[in-house]
């Protein structure tokens, strides 16, 4: 066994079909009074109905969190929160949400107590991307770390289809990156593969009755275990490519996840060989890329970039972009491979 370094990620986990119903005693057991809630537009009254459990200690709703976190909105964020005297943010949503809350910790040190209604597995990382200037970068610090994280299953049962399905993805996404990431080790290896394997048998349970509990929790499940592999475990090149798409060209996040993925694998899978033995095993299948865009396409995903808008013209930009400053990668990152790559998942080309 090769020689490693693993730092557990602390964070107290509350998981369960009604574990929202905590949330009141779990701000409290934080020591916080006031408490910012935080959502986006969309979830606004949702979030408002939850947040009147917290009774003396709502100091408030922020709901603007938008995705990729754009520095705007944190820096407006952190003034309301200070300007309401906050001692805590409440997150109540997916990885939007959540980021927000982290953009306030960062610079004021308040704990974020964390309500996933997806599956991005946001709140068991200290890593958060924000785009500024057309750019998105990820910035690393344990205060963002959320202290405390609700999982209540019945909270997803609302997730559209589509939304549920590429969520899903961007979690094996994580679990496949952690198997082979830089700061990987036996520990986030077993999280990792335990994690794809739960999601993976889940989410086409979901497509097929989105009401199915059962499917739900295992699905969450598997993003509390995803989430933190690759909060542990790092990053690569599919993350990098995820990243510039969606920072520069403001493309969804999950379904820009689920498009690179299986291609990214691909790019992968010589020089990884034992990552991708433990992915194959744990989506029961024989190659690793092939299985996941099979996979995506049962669960009906898009599979093109050119699918989500994305200009054709602009592969090679993005191509520059995504190799000027590369994440560590078990494969030699270089312009003309990660091009080929690009154009592969622009056409949504078959893996093999």
């Amino acid at each position: 066994m090769r020689s490693f370094t693993y730092v557990a990620q602390p964070a107290r986990v509350v998981f369960g079909a009604g574990a929202v119903a905590k949330l009141a005693a779990e701000v409290e057991r934080l020591g916080a009074k006031r408490a910012l809630v935080l959502s986006t537009p969309g979830r606004s009254a949702d979030v408002q109905r939850l947040a009147r459990a917290l009774g003396e200690r709502y100091a408030g709703l922020y709901d603007k969190a938008a995705m990729h976190v754009p520095m705007e909105i944190a820096v407006e964020a952190r003034h309301v929160a200070a300007a309401c005297s906050a001692d805590c943010c409440v997150a109540v949503g997916g990885g939007s949400t959540i980021g927000l809350g982290k953009a306030i910790a960062l610079t004021s040190g308040l704990p974020v107590l964390a309500v996933p209604t997806t599956y991005s597995g946001s709140e068991m990382t200290s890593a958060q991307g924000f785009v500024e200037g057309g750019v998105k970068r990820v910035q690393l610090d344990p205060k963002m770390l959320p202290r405390t994280v609700i999982y209540d299953p019945a909270l997803t049962l609302g997730l559209p289809v589509a939304v549920s399905a590429a969520s899903g993805m961007n979690a094996i996404a994580h679990c496949a990156e952690a198997l082979y990431a830089r700061g990987t080790n036996p520990i986030i290896q077993l999280m990792a593969e335990e994690g794809a394997r739960a999601l993976a048998a889940s989410l086409p349970a979901i497509v097929k009755n989105p009401k199915d509990i059962e499917a739900r929790s295992d699905a969450l499940y598997g993003a509390w275990l995803a989430g933190t592999a690759l909060g542990a475990g790092g990053m690569a090149l599919h993350h990098k490519l995820c990243h510039t798409l969606g920072g520069t060209w403001n493309l969804p996040h999950a379904e820009t996840h689920a498009i690179v993925l299986p291609h990214a694998l691909a790019y992968n899978r010589d020089a990884a060989p034992e990552a991708m033995a433990r992915l194959a095993r744990a989506l029961g299948v024989s190659d690793a890329p092939a299985g996941v865009y099979d996979l995506e396409k049962r669960l009906g995903l898009k599979m093109r970039l050119a699918d989500l808008d994305f200009p054709e013209r602009d592969l090679e930009k993005a191509a520059k972009l995504a190799t000027e400053s590369p994440y560590p990668n078990p494969a030699p990152v270089t312009y003309d491979g990660v091009l080929a790559l690009l154009r592969g998942a622009y056409a949504g080309a078959p893996v093999i």
